[in-house]
């Protein structure tokens, strides 16, 4: 069986090597970026890892034999999802990896922000110390904080802000009453999460229908002066309206671990933003998070092509009537990724 990487940035594989390291199974690794590109390395492929390279429409019905991709990491925006399905292909991710890590770099972002901290530090280092100047700030435990998604990671982001005395409300279509109620947060709608929140946390996955969803209408329903952090995804905020909203005023900073494309181009008006805060997509990063993510991604090709079951973290779920494959069951190799229990 073969499978191919289709692409990646790591200094070696070694993590990934060791979970496919089964026999019957040949590992191939390209550093693709077009569809052309993928289309070649993967054609014959038994099962795919995916990172940046595009695996669309196009690229499925080319192949021949896939059974699996699993991507590195929570987004799934670079696979053509319903393509995929069509054709029988589980499509895996790892959805709870990185949930500290990602929480953590949003609250060092909100709390950056709030505190005023880089410009403090250049003003100070401009040879100004003049407490004056970072006038207004609040105090943390009057705030509200706005979660625009309500998956694992907001899920301990709320955690963490709560510990400080800020009050948190959540926009989600997909949470259920009883899950808010059981976290202690307001469950509201988009328009109400905009209207009452001091900050906002951006943490919805990137899809058709939630490209864009924080807009020109969303800006407006907004507070004068609200802060916003985005550690999802860049195209989930409309980024023209964005830019309007920071100089006007309606968003007073911004702390962004990704942009609508990235790298961000040198000339992005981002860039010579006093009052936007940039991060490298890093926010998922830890020594301990890539070695738990890149594993447990190729333990999705796994499941799949030696266990004949279907991924641990299957996203396409509907396939799962179609019984192509055993349901899945706990082995040693995820305990290894457990706490008292439960997941990371």
């Amino acid at each position: 069986m073969k499978v191919v990487i289709t692409d990646h940035e790591y200094p070696n594989l070694t993590y990934e090597r060791k979970v496919l390291a089964h026999d019957g199974i040949e590992l191939e690794i390209h550093q693709c970026k077009t569809e052309d590109e993928v289309i070649e390395a993967c054609r014959e492929a038994d099962g795919i890892i995916n990172l940046y390279a595009p695996i669309s429409r196009r690229v499925i019905e080319s192949l021949e034999k896939c059974k699996i991709i699993t991507r590195y990491g929570v987004g799934v925006d670079t696979i053509d999802l319903d393509a995929a399905t069509e054709k029988g292909i589980c499509v895996g991710n790892v959805p709870d990896y990185g949930v500290d890590e990602v929480s953590d770099h949003a609250l060092a972002l909100i709390m950056t922000l709030l505190r005023k901290i880089p410009f403090s530090n250049q003003t100070v280092k401009n040879d100004i110390w003049d407490v004056n100047l970072t006038k207004p700030i609040r105090r943390l435990n009057t705030l509200t904080i706005g979660l625009v998604g309500f998956g694992n990671i907001p899920k301990r982001l709320a955690e963490k802000v709560k510990v400080l005395g800020m009050k948190v409300v959540v926009s989600d279509p997909y949470l259920p009453e009883e899950v808010a109620k059981d976290h202690a947060v307001a469950l509201v709608s988009l328009e109400a999460l905009c209207e009452s929140a001091d900050v906002i946390s951006v943490h919805a996955p990137l899809t058709n229908s939630t490209k864009g969803m924080i807009g020109k209408d969303q800006f407006k329903w907004m507070k004068k002066g609200v802060y916003i952090v985005n550690t999802a995804r860049g195209p989930v905020v409309d980024e023209g309206a964005f830019l309007e909203a920071l100089q006007n005023g309606t968003v007073a900073a911004a702390g962004l671990d990704v942009v609508e494309n990235e790298p961000i181009d040198r000339n992005h008006p981002f860039i010579s933003m006093d009052n936007v805060i940039l991060t490298p997509h890093m926010a998922g990063y830890s020594e301990e998070s890539a070695e738990e993510m890149r594993s447990k991604t190729a333990l999705g090709i796994i499941d799949v092509l030696i266990y004949g079951q279907y991924p641990k973290y299957l996203v396409n779920k509907s396939l799962q009537e179609r019984r192509d494959f055993k349901p899945f069951e706990m082995r040693e190799e995820y305990k290894f990724y457990q706490v008292n229990g439960e997941s990371l």
